[in-house]
């Protein structure tokens, strides 16, 4: 499998190789959820230090998986500290998948959520300079 990048929050996380056709769909793992804790992440009642709930394990495992299938990732997150959902994987990966650890190229946060599927494969593709050469839309390419 080749370099992939992942974009992850506490619901799903979305998968391309960076090789991947910018109008094809993206790989989707998602947070097993039936008693609909992640939908309001906040409860006041129940988690009196003001954290999020305990995450799914078996959806940080199924990722984990997936990625450690992969040459290398790129692993794209959002928010700051305990809201951040690539941090809570990369401190499960850590302390159960260290091989998968090791096949991490970069952590970046970043606003997931208002990127575009091919916005988020082409900073992929920059970040690792893979990106495809720009058409000016007069023959000229690449210049």
């Amino acid at each position: 499998m080749s370099i992939l990048v992942a974009a992850i929050d506490f619901h799903e996380t979305r998968i391309w190789a960076i090789d991947a056709d910018p109008k094809g769909r993206p790989e989707r793992i998602v947070a097993d959820d039936p008693q609909g804790y992640f939908r309001h992440l906040h409860a006041k009642a129940g988690n009196p230090d003001g954290t999020y709930r305990d995450d799914n394990d078996e959806y940080w495992k199924s990722l984990a998986e997936y990625l450690g299938k992969s040459e290398g990732f790129l692993l794209l997150g959002h928010g700051n500290g305990k809201a951040n959902a690539s941090h809570h994987f990369v401190a499960y990966a850590e302390k159960h998948f260290s091989d998968v650890v090791a096949k991490l190229v970069a952590e970046v946060r970043c606003d997931i959520d208002d990127l575009t599927d091919r916005q988020v494969l082409r900073l992929a593709q920059q970040y690792f300079g893979t990106e495809p050469d720009r058409d000016f839309g007069d023959s000229r390419r690449g210049e």
